[in-house]
């Protein structure tokens, strides 16, 4: 079996087939977070809110998806389970840390998938692996059944190839959510970001093709609510798996990630981290008063070859992004680009917390766009 699916289940039907990330319960199954610290966890005794409101809507869950060890890195390879290939891009970084996830929908394996973002841990693998990658408004979807339990950054998020997939798999996990009328003309605001040349170009570009209502505006805490999140997210996965470190039981890179957790995540940053988290919302959201959704590149820049992807912290840059969406708990989707070099990139949307079929509609103008990866037939 592939690296990309851990276990896969015989389900009869002819619903939509469903990857879940391996962090999510699934009845009977046992939920090991990638880690060979939980192989010998006792099977889950009930799915997953998210997971269950799927199987009575009459999906099929078909397999659990492989994963970045606890959820803890951006790369998304996983020493114990086997590494994730990126199916669309051979060689390249399938991100993480959904990866599993992301690469089991660019294979075609299964229809949907579930993941999980904390700091990008949705969008980030889709971008990587040219797919659809949507993260809800923190707390649209229930967490009940997900590990750890407890978080204020971490959203259940949907991947797949068309926009009504997510749509329609939203409309099941969430009773409030209905799918929106199109948006003729949203007004878009461009984010100024720093970027590699090529992915703004095909941003901008794909921008440019279907709306002339853009304009630029900026983000200046852009970079402080990026290095907060990393803060927090530190801390909560200090908190969660920080009594594994002197198990043995760790992959190398998790064990020394958690190892420095405590270093990152002190009184005085997390007081900070705080501060710059209801600065950056009151930011986003002034922004949003003006624009109907925000536009910037998902990753800055390409996800390297997985023989040279250089340290850690240069891995960690690639969710600059991304992971400040996390602390403000505004609604994010990646969408899949062409670009000139044939390497993925891709565009972020980010819209109002709580405005996430709005977000979801004028997704799916780009879905139909040249400039989305995706066959058009399938959006």
């Amino acid at each position: 079996m592939s690296a990309i699916l851990i276990e896969s289940y015989d389900v009869p039907g002819s619903g939509p087939s469903v990857a879940v990330k391996d962090c999510i319960d699934i009845a009977g199954a046992r939920t090991c977070c990638g880690s060979r610290a939980f192989a010998d966890v006792a099977p889950a005794q009930r799915n997953a809110h998210v997971v269950q409101a799927l199987v009575e809507a009459g999906y099929r869950i078909i397999a659990k998806a492989s994963m970045h060890e606890l959820a803890y890195g951006m790369t998304g390879l996983n020493d114990w389970t086997g590494h994730v290939e990126n199916p669309l891009y051979p060689g390249l970084m399938p991100g993480g840390s959904s990866s599993g996830s992301a690469a089991a929908v660019a294979a075609g394996l299964v229809d949907l998938s579930l993941g999980t973002d904390t700091g990008g841990s949705v969008r980030m693998p889709a971008a990587c692996c040219g797919v659809i990658g949507f993260k809800p408004s923190f707390g649209r979807l229930s967490r009940d059944g997900l590990t750890p339990s407890d978080s204020d950054l971490d959203c259940v998020g949907l991947f797949a190839r068309s926009m009504s997939l997510i749509e329609g798999a939203m409309e099941q996990m969430d009773p409030d959510f209905a799918v929106a009328d199109p948006v003729a003309r949203p007004a878009i605001g461009f984010v100024e970001v720093i970027a590699d040349e090529e992915v703004a170009g095909a941003v901008a570009a794909a921008l440019a093709s279907l709306w002339d209502a853009v304009e630029t505006c900026s983000l200046p805490l852009l970079e402080d609510a990026f290095q907060a999140g990393v803060v927090k997210m530190a801390a909560e996965a200090s908190a969660a798996y920080g009594h594994l470190v002197d198990t043995g039981l760790l992959g190398i890179d998790v064990e020394q990630r958690l190892r420095a957790a405590p270093t990152v995540a002190t009184v005085e940053r997390m007081v900070w981290a705080q501060e710059v988290k209801a600065s950056f919302i009151a930011q986003v959201d002034a922004l949003l008063e003006r624009f109907d959704v925000l536009a910037l590149p998902t990753l800055p820049g390409f996800p390297p070859h997985v023989d040279a992807m250089g340290d850690a912290a240069s891995i960690l840059r690639l969710s600059s992004l991304v992971r400040p969406f996390n602390l403000s708990c505004h609604p994010a989707i990646s969408l899949p680009l062409t670009t000139p070099s044939g390497r993925p990139a891709a565009l972020q949307l980010v819209a109002r917390r709580g405005d996430d079929a709005r977000l979801c509609a004028i997704a799916r103008l780009f879905a139909h766009s040249d400039q989305n990866l995706q066959h058009k037939e399938i959006c």
